[in-house]
């Protein structure tokens, strides 16, 4: 019985070494816009690596584990939990890549005008991932149904801001494949607070045994005349005069325009972690125009 107790700290072990790896990734793919530094991009990638390969071990661990020791009640539910979370750790790690690769467009020129609360937001969805393994660790079931309860103000960050850019590429098309970008990593953001709201659920199952995934109404808000959201999506209606394409939103019977962007906010590190200080004459990556 040690013995399986010893084997199945290691797994939990390797679960939160997936976690601290992928919190990583978020700290460093908002670097990438806070400093306009896409070298740091290639460092994501190679993390997005190990976080893959930390996957498979933790998969085939909690296989061989229940097959060969045969748990019952919570030891049981630890490795199903296990498995599933490092599935949502690695679906993280990919929306960090996603951001970095996003972050490209962004940094294209100078910064939009617009003060947009990205880097803020970014802070949110880092502290709910970081949160949820920290309630897993311990074991805290208050803690993870307060990420539950954070997911709400993530997805509200997300149609503010989507409202803001929204109104701005109206205004000026030339900003929209810039604009775009930004929408679509508020996507990337609101994406990891969803898949941290899904660890929290999952360390509720294991420690009390209730499995809330479909206990509650997600949140279907959307900006105001919305209807639908895809995956790969931007959030809310567009205007008429405006299609979306796979390279971004354009108008109709016209190339995306090479127009550059930012975010108009005074960033500035706090222990490792992202954090934004929105300012008049700020844009991202503390520069002035």
């Amino acid at each position: 019985m040690r013995h399986f107790e010893e084997l199945l700290g290691e797994l939990l072990q390797r679960v939160v070494l997936m976690g601290t790896t992928t919190e990583e990734m978020i700290r460093m793919a908002v670097r990438i816009l806070l400093e306009r530094n896409e070298g740091l991009a290639t460092k994501v990638m190679a993390m997005e690596q190990q976080v893959n390969a930390l996957q498979l071990e933790v998969d085939d661990k909690a296989v061989k584990f229940t097959a060969l020791q045969q748990p019952v009640a919570s030891d049981a539910r630890f490795l199903f939990m296990a498995s599933r979370i490092g599935g949502e750790l690695e679906r993280i790690a990919d929306q960090a890549i996603n951001i970095s690769q996003n972050a490209h467009y962004v940094l294209q020129g100078t910064p939009l005008k617009p003060m947009v609360d990205v880097p803020i937001m970014a802070d949110m969805a880092l502290r709910m991932v970081r949160d949820s393994i920290s309630a897993m660790i311990k074991r805290d079931v208050s803690l993870a149904e307060r990420v539950i309860e954070d997911e709400k103000r993530v997805d509200a960050f997300r149609d503010q801001i989507f409202r803001t850019l929204l109104t701005y590429m109206m205004a000026d098309p030339g900003t929209i494949q810039r604009a775009l970008s930004l929408i679509l990593i508020t996507r990337n953001l609101e994406r990891m607070g969803d898949h941290a709201t899904n660890i929290a659920e999952e360390v509720i199952y294991w420690v009390q045994g209730r499995d809330i995934r479909h206990s509650k109404p997600h949140s279907a808000e959307f900006p105001s005349g919305a209807t639908s959201e895809s995956s790969q999506g931007v959030p809310g209606s567009m205007p008429e005069n405006y299609s979306a394409t796979a390279q971004g939103m354009v108008p109709n019977g016209n190339s995306v325009p090479n127009g550059n962007n930012d975010l108009n906010t005074t960033a500035r590190g706090t222990s490792g972690q992202t954090s934004a200080t929105e300012s008049g004459d700020g844009f991202i990556g503390g520069g002035n125009r």
